[in-house]
């Protein structure tokens, strides 16, 4: 297996951001178009749509309005790794980690409620990026990943949980 050192995305997240949704690591496909979960069979936007119907989220083609529109909602982005070793896209793949400055990132969401975690992986290190932030009172919250990867939960039930988190965080 042949892997080299990757470096992810920067934060995506704005000063109205209430709601911070982290994953663990962008996949090849994010990689490569430099945009959060771009690979076309990820739930990621398609659930925000469910989510907000009466607003439909711009195509991948237009990633600055795409982002824009999560902002408005509240969202924020980011993921767990800022660089890691990894072949292909997979979690267990992920080798020789970095975590992300989760301190620095506090300023630009200052309206910060509710962290939630993309998918197993990125909750490995709940505890360790809610105490960066100095929010030790946040719930830890795992959410179903939205990975096709992730084939063991419909897109239905991923929702139902999803919408559970967005609800909590006043955003519903």
């Amino acid at each position: 297996m042949n892997s080299r050192r990757l470096h992810g995305l920067p934060p995506l997240v704005g000063p109205d951001t209430r709601l911070l949704i982290l994953g663990s690591f962008p996949s090849v496909a994010s990689l490569q178009s430099q945009q959060y979960y771009a690979h076309p069979q990820n739930h990621f936007w398609k659930i925000l749509q469910a989510l907000w119907p009466e607003h439909p989220v711009p195509g991948p083609e237009r990633y600055e309005q795409r982002c824009a529109w999560l902002l408005a909602r509240g969202l924020g982005v980011w993921d767990v790794y800022a660089s890691c070793e990894r072949s292909g896209s997979l979690d267990s793949a992920i080798r020789h980690a970095e975590v992300n400055d989760f301190a620095a990132l506090k300023a630009q969401c200052p309206q910060l409620q509710l962290i939630v975690h993309n998918g197993g992986e990125s909750y490995k290190h709940a505890k360790l990026v809610r105490s960066s932030l100095g929010m030790e009172h946040f719930p830890l919250i795992k959410l179903p990943s939205t990975s096709p990867a992730n084939a063991s939960w419909s897109f239905e039930r991923k929702l139902g949980a999803w919408r559970e988190a967005v609800v909590r965080a006043g955003l519903l």
